[in-house]
């Protein structure tokens, strides 16, 4: 006699308990997947706005730069070179369609026979409608004539 085996046409359920994802699984990872974009997406939001902070920085410097080079080239007796009053001289400046105020104060220092010999210049620029900050140089000028002690 012959066995016949008998054919299970039940599905069997696999052993190891793997039966795939639940849909409550499905949404938590959903949600930490949302979290870490857009935590990606407020550091390209932050790094766009610190470069456009350091290209407003940039533009400053140059103006700033710029202003000095024009004094540097002046004669140390010339009228650019005249000492301010503590508030400065204010003017305004364009550069790459931006306005800015460059604040210039000049202070004579070691005076020989009445006569300055030493002058500190201040630049201070300051970009007009904006928060970032100032940018600010510093430079000290001595006179070419030789004083009374040599």
């Amino acid at each position: 006699m012959r066995m016949r085996q008998k054919m299970n046409t039940t599905s069997q359920k696999p052993s190891n308990g793997d039966r795939g994802f639940t849909i409550l699984e499905t949404a938590i990872a959903l949600v930490v997947m949302m979290v870490a974009a857009l935590g990606a997406v407020s550091i390209f939001a932050y790094s766009i706005e610190n470069n456009a902070s350091a290209k407003d920085r940039e533009l400053a410097m140059g103006v700033a730069q710029q202003h000095l080079e024009q004094l540097r080239n002046a004669a140390f007796t010339d009228d650019l070179l005249t000492a301010t009053d503590p508030a400065g001289r204010t003017t305004e400046v364009s550069s790459a369609d931006r306005r800015y105020v460059v604040l210039t104060t000049i202070t004579d220092s070691d005076l020989v026979g009445g006569q300055p010999t030493l002058k500190t210049i201040r630049i201070r620029v300051m970009p007009v409608g904006n928060t970032m900050g100032t940018v600010s140089v510093v430079t000290r000028r001595a006179t070419t004539v030789v004083g009374p002690n040599r």
